[in-house]
């Protein structure tokens, strides 16, 4: 594929939101007259985790990984305020802020436009979104931000180690429930298959053809053949999300636009906390850009398996989880775009 010779751009990576904008219409659209398609699919899953997503998530990460030099880990420590951004937002921040605009929103301003009932049970998925936030997705925007990939897989890793301990406390403290259960196969699957397998595979792979062919090769000819495969496998990822999805947003159209809004919101909130956060410590961009994402965005794929597993595949609960990832792609696209904006707002080491 071309790329644009001033930019350096590639050309789905120029037009991406038209790109994402056909894919979420597609896979909608296969679920609704090919609804074969997405229940075969289904049939391939583990734990509640889609294979299929998972092989599409291995090829947008796959390339960034091999990006990563191992040895630049060890420098993490250099900016460990990025670090502490993460946690803080991630952890002590987004939860909250998630229960207190979902509750505003449905409880008090659409009081008269969704029933009480209904109320809870979205709240009840903003906040499995809120106490998730983003594992695999964030490399991708990462990537399209230029951040630093050996800080980013740092950030993640450590992110991946907090949700283990903090999701469910979170989850029954906000919504009063005690019965509560995380399916940990699906939560320590995710891990393996959306991390720790890209993970290893690029640096398996940056190893033997270092080694091999030399840095140059490695460089400038065996890293250019994987320039378009994130992006392709991020859309091929929508299509397979919306083709199982397509009935149930079809179904309901204004309860979707209402409880996007607050998503929304959340979203846009926390990525500014993370983002001007970094500015006021004086951090990198490339540290800055993937400390708003992770923030930001969420671990949909869970959040979407737990709200099934304790309330049903037809539930408000997994609605409000589902509408998560029909909001998410599209702002998050819209925030990496200003986050490459405002690069001179941050001083570079």
């Amino acid at each position: 594929m071309s790329e644009n010779k001033n930019t350096g751009i590639s050309f789905f990576e120029k037009y991406l939101t038209v790109w994402v904008a056909l894919c979420m219409v597609g896979g909608i659209l296969i679920g609704r007259f090919l609804p074969g398609i997405p229940e075969f699919l289904g049939k391939l899953e583990y734990a509640n985790v889609s294979i299929p997503v998972a092989v599409l998530i291995w090829l947008m990460i796959y390339p960034m990984m091999m990006k990563v030099d191992f040895k630049s880990v060890t420098h993490v420590g250099e900016n460990p305020q990025g670090l502490f951004i993460t946690w803080i937002t991630n952890w002590l921040i987004k939860p909250f802020t998630m229960f207190g605009i979902a509750w505003l929103f449905f409880y008090v301003l659409f009081r008269n436009l969704i029933p009480a009932e209904l109320a809870k049970d979205y709240l009840a998925g903003a906040v499995l979104l809120g106490a998730a936030p983003c594992t695999a997705m964030v490399f991708v925007w990462s990537h399209l931000t230029k951040g630093n990939p050996a800080y980013t897989v740092v950030q993640v890793a450590t992110n991946d180690l907090i949700i283990l301990v903090a999701f469910v406390p979170i989850v029954k403290f906000l919504l009063g429930v005690s019965d509560v259960h995380v399916p940990w196969d699906t939560l320590f699957l995710s891990v393996v298959l959306f991390v720790v397998i890209p993970l290893t595979a690029g640096a398996l792979t940056r190893g033997h053809m270092l080694k091999t062919k030399g840095p140059d090769y490695f460089e400038k000819i065996f890293l250019p053949k994987f320039g378009n495969t994130t992006i392709i496998g991020l859309l091929l990822t929508l299509v397979i999300i919306f083709s199982f999805q397509g009935k149930v947003i079809l179904e309901n159209p204004i309860h979707i636009g209402l409880i996007a809004i607050p998503l929304i919101l959340q979203t846009v909130l926390i990525f500014f906390i993370a983002y001007l956060a970094a500015k006021v410590f004086k951090l990198p961009h490339n540290v800055a850009a993937p400390a708003g994402m992770i923030g930001a965005s969420n671990f949909f794929e869970l959040a979407v398996a737990v709200a099934i597993a304790l309330f049903g595949t037809t539930s408000p609960v997994a609605l409000a989880t589902i509408v998560g990832v029909l909001v998410e792609v599209p702002v998050m696209l819209a925030l990496v775009g200003f986050a490459n904006r405002t690069t001179s707002w941050f001083k570079e080491k």
